[in-house]
């Protein structure tokens, strides 16, 4: 009668050849890992399904690769954003410059520079790299980087209203993507809302009655993913300032997107700028480098060099502060700026900047490729006209024309499995049982790439 004890060992096992290749590949410790969970799971089936036949040492083997190649896939990897979302938070939003990336490998392959004064010999602060061209790009007296907007803004009201009262309109008490909420990250930094005039209607009288009663902040909150419309009234940006600094209050503005460049020239409605924030006399202004700015994940913080300085000593700027890989592709990003050469470089500008002549172009060479060589019988190819949208939270509402490439193929959804499982994997979208690709989020040296995932997919 076949029993347990007719499965071979742990050690019969490792003393095969296929098992000194996997040690080789994986290590010993993982490679006695998987084997031994592969054993367990044999015995647990044996015991609870009454299996007869047990696996031989060969499919035990099998088993255990398949186990440790699964155990050691990496899960983040790079896909072909074909959705037509410029920034896909989902996807990692802002792809990055070759100068930037370039930057990011050089000081990750060895030692830098981040905390180090090469004039002196000596320790240095890593808060000087990016500060100065942030300074004259923006005109700001001071700036810090933290690894993230949230964490900006958390730094920013730890450090200046921490048991202080904090004022704020109620129609920026938002929550944007992944619970972040306005009113709990004041909470959690002990500052005090005062929530001034109603949702849809603010006057500067309400600012100025709460601001009576001595307050720390007054704070300005982008409203990220969606517009108030209709019978709606609040001040500009310029008239809270005033009111503020009539009663010695600075004025915090998050800005959430960060926009250096005017996104009303590609179509889109107006952004505010981070140089407008600065023009309207704010005190502090924090914002992303990875959305609109087109850089790495970061928390831009500039302003007045005083309060800076607070929030540089404040202990929760060390747990908040950029890496080294950070400040490098966030200094090269900045560059392109001051050099005038960012819509060249920087992909997101390039992104939406591209003419409506341009994309149909590449949609309708996309759509040729197609016809080449593929059994297209079943499956309809065209090229319309669409929408793209910039996402990240930046423009609610706002999307730029495009020309799309659809198919018509005979399950969509099935389809797009297909072409998640490809590497590297491609992110579409459907509408109306079609499956859509938008040529503005694909980068110029994946299209191979995607034709060959399509092809692939099509011929399957």
């Amino acid at each position: 009668m076949m029993t347990l004890r007719n499965l071979p060992s742990v050690e019969q096992i490792l003393q095969t050849e296929v098992a000194a290749r996997m040690i080789v590949g994986f290590g010993r410790p993982l490679t006695l890992d998987a084997i031994r969970f592969v054993l367990d799971g044999t015995r647990a089936r044996f015991k609870s399904e009454g299996i007869t036949v047990l696996p031989s040492t060969d499919l035990i083997l099998a088993q255990t690769e398949s186990t440790l190649t699964a155990w050691t896939q990496p899960t983040l990897i790079p896909v072909i954003n074909a959705s037509g979302v410029i920034l896909h938070t989902n996807l990692g939003r802002a792809p990055l410059s070759k100068s930037a990336i370039h930057a990011m490998d050089l000081v990750s392959r060895g030692y830098s520079t981040l905390e180090y004064d090469l004039d002196k010999g000596q320790r240095g602060s890593r808060s000087i790299h990016a500060e100065s061209l942030l300074q004259k790009l923006t005109g700001a007296e001071s700036a810090f980087i933290a690894n993230n907007n949230a964490a900006a803004v958390l730094l920013v009201l730890s450090a200046l209203a921490n048991k202080k009262r904090v004022v704020i309109s109620r129609s920026q008490l938002v929550e944007i993507g992944g619970g972040f909420r306005v009113p709990d990250v004041m909470k959690q930094s002990g500052a005090k809302l005062v929530e001034v005039g109603t949702t849809n209607k603010v006057h500067i009288s309400d600012y100025e009655e709460a601001l009576i009663e001595a307050a720390g902040l007054v704070m300005h909150a982008h409203r990220s993913n969606f517009k108030l419309v209709g019978f709606t009234e609040e001040p500009e940006l310029n008239e809270i300032v005033t009111a503020a600094h009539g009663f010695g209050v600075p004025v915090v503005d998050d800005l959430g997107s960060g926009a250096l460049y005017d996104t009303a020239q590609y179509g889109l409605a107006h952004e505010a700028t981070v140089q407008e924030s600065m023009q309207a006399g704010v005190d502090i202004v924090c914002f992303s480098g990875d959305k609109l700015l087109g850089g790495p994940q970061a928390g831009i913080i500039i302003g007045k060099a005083d309060l800076i300085a607070k929030i540089k000593k404040h202990p929760l700027a060390r747990a908040v502060r950029a890496d080294k890989t950070c400040l490098a592709g966030l200094s090269a990003t900045l560059l392109h700026y001051l050099k005038d050469e960012a819509e060249r470089e920087v992909p997101i500008l390039k992104m939406m900047s591209q003419t409506l002549k341009q994309v149909r172009g590449r949609a309708e060479a996309w759509a040729a490729e197609l016809g080449h060589g593929l059994a297209l019988s079943n499956v309809e190819v065209l090229v319309v006209e669409g929408e793209s949208t910039v996402g990240g939270g930046s423009l609610p509402g706002e999307s730029m024309p495009t020309f799309l490439l659809t198919l018509k193929v005979k399950s969509a959804e099935k389809f797009l499995r297909g072409l998640r499982k490809n590497n590297p994997p491609v992110i579409a979208r459907t509408e109306n049982d079609k499956v859509l690709l938008d040529p503005r989020t694909v980068l110029p040296e994946q299209e191979d790439a995607l034709l060959v995932g399509l092809k692939n997919v099509l011929n399957y």
